[in-house]
């Protein structure tokens, strides 16, 4: 009793059980982000730990002097690192008490007499272990994505009906989808007649429920490490762990198409379905993505509809059907009166016309929603959609949608304490004295080091030890000779800006490295430590890599690790990049901006994303550099407009910059967005074309060309920078166009987040090439 488990010692203050299957501890979830879990003790966990509960899946804790602990009136305690309570196991014992780790995965509070006090078991997550009860007072709720484990929109539990259910709870709309609604109870082999509401997996793969639902899984009959898991995707399946590869592998399903999943691909969407790839979420002719990142917010008109019915027509979708939310239905009619009857309707946003086979007349139910929408050939009827009459209709967007993600930004919560007045004052006497002692011991040792000095010759003062110290941002510190001698006498140019001259050197330790000499001007010092700064605090694989500083009288110098592959402007001139290398180089720019805008616990911006500020390595993966022009703002302070001078370069700078509007995160998406029409056309953003040989030449921003060349359907070929050559994925090359024009939108607030970019693209990173 008393002690706890530190998150900063994670890898050695876990809980292990007695046959080392299990262990429980701190578990990162996110940057900065942890959870207190149980996990499998697997001996590979380089896809991540197996998670099976999880004590705070909505509120993580920071990663440093947060704790676990269990107090001597035996309450099981999670304190974040401003200490608050995020978690409690509620738990009062007067006498001794004993936290252990069972070999079922169960974790067990209990006294020494054997009186439980707590159990895991009582309290599921998303997943059940062999012998672990579901009972009425608990459920099942997914996560809402494969790496976002905060509480999701799927749950598992009995209804008031004592069935095992399904439930989607989303956003706007709940609807069980399991068992199937159009099965009778009887026929599904479930019956209500027993209250007892017990459900339960076995260590030999039999799965039983008291509503007489059983399932013997794919491997039944051997004693394997198994769990029962509510995916992300709403789906519960029963995965077993293969000893050999040291693998999980699906040994049961409850629902073998996932598009009969409710809320999987949103509102005004489709969802169709094949073993081989999965599922598909497309939206209907005439409406679009509202968020890419996240299918479960559906899709919205492309032009938003208004109720006068002569402005009306309606298109047909064949093989289409949606669940639930139809305003009429009317018997044995004509596809004229079903169009009648929904243009009376200002809410009617379409019908289903549906032929029944045992009644043999037709059915109309109008729909003021479209959800849970299937695209299947085993649908016999049609939909029809109510559109403005002569509008344009093309396909839908549609994605691959087997990740179905999305990454919710989880918000960190840190609530200062308030001591009392007392602590208070006695704290500021003890700070003051201390302050002068600081002081009078600085002053000692200034006079101490300032004596030496003048005793010793000048040659002396600058030794090889001083000149090797660290400062507070963990650099080191380069004098001014050295640099010069290393880039001998800076005379190997590699780069040019604003802020200064990048030069190739050589250092002591033979190490190549980019050494930027900023502008002697005011602002170069003030570039300097804003980049000093900034850098010091950030930690990114594509983010460049900073080795030390000069500040020595006037001179104001960064020291950088040297890219092989120079910049991206660079590579797009001497057109060395296929399309896969832009597609990646895409990908990694966007998450280290995802990162520095969403992922930090300050709030970042680049202020000047253009293909010189991104590096290419030896392989070709990106690093973003030069950040003298970034801005440190408060994160809670999101329409802060503290800019005093515009910032950025000329044909990648955001319309928020020239109207003198509020600056947000979206003005490097807006940067981002030009970047990827560069690579993606080969073209400067402030082209100006013209008429060559009597073939048609645009006069104008890229931009606008790009958007002009879309109104055509093999858009795509003409804006392909010919560098690429014919061969390359048409998907990924469009999904790089269609996100680059989302970017680069006028209005800042129809832009994406880069998180969102982030997902987009990785949507598209794993499909075949």
């Amino acid at each position: 009793m008393g002690s706890s488990l530190l998150v900063e010692k994670q890898k050695e203050h876990i809980i292990v059980s007695q046959n080392g299957m299990f262990y429980a501890g701190f578990y990162a979830i996110g940057e900065n982000a942890y959870s207190f879990v149980i996990c499998f003790n697997e001996s590979n966990r380089n896809n991540g730990a197996t998670i099976v509960w999880m004590a705070n899946r909505d509120r993580p804790v920071n990663g440093r002097r947060s704790k676990f602990s269990l107090s001597h009136n035996g309450n099981l305690d999670l304190v974040d690192a401003s200490e608050f309570n995020i978690w409690s196991s509620k738990t009062v014992s007067n006498g001794i008490v004993e936290l252990y780790l069972r070999n079922d995965g169960n974790l067990v509070l209990h006294e020494l007499e054997g009186n439980i006090l707590w159990q895991s078991f009582d309290h599921p997550t998303n997943t059940l272990l062999p012998g672990q009860l579901l009972t009425r007072h608990t459920q099942l709720v997914s996560s809402r994505s494969e790496s976002n484990h905060s509480v999701g929109f799927y749950k598992l539990s009995f209804d008031d009906q004592n069935l095992l259910s399904l439930l989607y709870d989303g956003p706007d709309v709940s609807s069980t989808y399991w068992p199937d609604s159009e099965l009778l109870t009887l026929k599904s082999g479930r019956f209500t007649y027993n209250i007892t509401r017990i459900a339960v997996l076995n260590s030999l793969g039999y799965f039983t429920s008291s509503d007489n639902f059983t399932v013997t899984t794919s491997d039944y009959g051997i004693v394997i490490q198994r769990r029962l898991t509510l995916d992300y995707d709403g789906n519960l399946r029963v995965y077993s762990l293969n000893d050999m590869s040291n693998k999980w592998y699906i040994s049961w399903q409850a629902i073998p198409d996932s598009c009969a999943i409710h809320g999987i691909c949103g509102a005004n969407s489709t969802c169709s379905y094949d073993p081989k790839n999965g599922k598909k979420c497309s939206c209907l002719q005439g409406y679009k993505v509202n968020n890419y990142s996240d299918w479960s917010y559906g899709c919205k008109p492309i032009v938003p509809f208004t109720c006068p019915r002569n402005d009306s027509m309606f298109l047909e979708i064949p093989h289409v059907s949606t669940w639930g939310y139809g305003n009429n239905c009317v018997n044995n009619t004509t596809l004229s009166g079903c169009e009648n009857l929904c243009l009376k309707d200002c809410n009617c946003l379409g019908f289903e016309f549906i032929y029944d086979e045992k009644e043999g007349y037709f059915k109309c139910y109008t729909k003021i929603q479209f959800l849970n929408g299937q695209d299947s050939s085993h649908v016999k009827y049609s939909t029809y959609l109510r559109l403005h009459k002569g509008q344009k209709v093309s396909s839908g967007e549609s994605f691959r949608a087997n990740d179905h993600l999305c990454e919710v930004q989880i918000e960190r919560v840190y609530i200062k304490n308030h001591a009392p007045r007392f602590v208070n004052f006695i704290l500021w006497i003890a700070i003051a004295v201390g302050g002068f002692e600081v002081i009078c011991i600085l002053e000692v040792w200034c006079f101490i080091v300032l004596t030496r000095r003048m005793s010793l010759p000048s040659s002396s003062a600058s030794s090889e030890q001083d000149r090797y110290h660290l400062n507070t941002f963990g650099f080191r510190k380069f004098s001014y000779s050295e640099l010069r001698s290393a880039t001998k006498g800076f005379s190997e140019e590699i780069g040019r800006g604003g802020g200064g001259v990048v030069y190739k050197g050589i250092l002591s330790d033979s190490r190549h490295a980019a050494i930027k000499k900023l502008n002697e001007a005011n602002q170069g010092e003030g570039e300097f430590l804003a980049e000093l700064s900034l850098i010091g605090r950030l930690n990114h694989m594509n983010l460049i890599e900073m080795w030390g500083y000069c500040a020595e009288g006037n001179h104001r110098i960064l020291v950088y690790q040297y890219m092989e592959n120079g910049s991206l402007a660079e590579n797009l001139s001497s057109n060395k990049l296929d399309w896969s290398k832009r597609y990646n180089i895409a990908l990694g720019t966007a998450r280290v901006l995802s990162y520095l805008h969403e992922e930090c616990l300050e709030w970042i911006l680049h202020c000047d994303i253009k293909p010189e500020n991104i590096l290419l390595d030896s392989n070709y993966q990106p690093k973003v550099a030069d950040f003298g022009l970034s801005k440190l703002l408060n994160r809670n302070n999101l329409n802060n407009a503290s800019f005093s001078m515009i910032r950025g370069t000329r044909g990648y700078m955001a319309p928020e910059w020239v109207f003198n509007l509020t600056i947000t995160s979206k003005v490097d998406v807006y940067s981002y967005g030009i970047v990827l029409l560069e690579m993606i056309t080969g073209r400067s953003p402030r082209m100006d074309m013209q008429i060559v040989d009597g073939v048609e030449v645009y006069n104008g921003r890229l931009v606008t060309w790009v958007r002009d060349k879309k109104r055509s359907i093999s858009w795509l070929e003409q804006i392909i920078d010919p560098a690429i050559g014919p061969n390359y994925d048409i998907r990924k090359m469009e999904i790089l166009a269609r996100v680059a024009l989302d970017c680069v939108e006028e209005e800042k607030d129809a832009r994406p987040t880069m998180s969102q970019v982030v997902e987009m693209l990785q949507s598209h990173e794993s499909d075949p090439q």
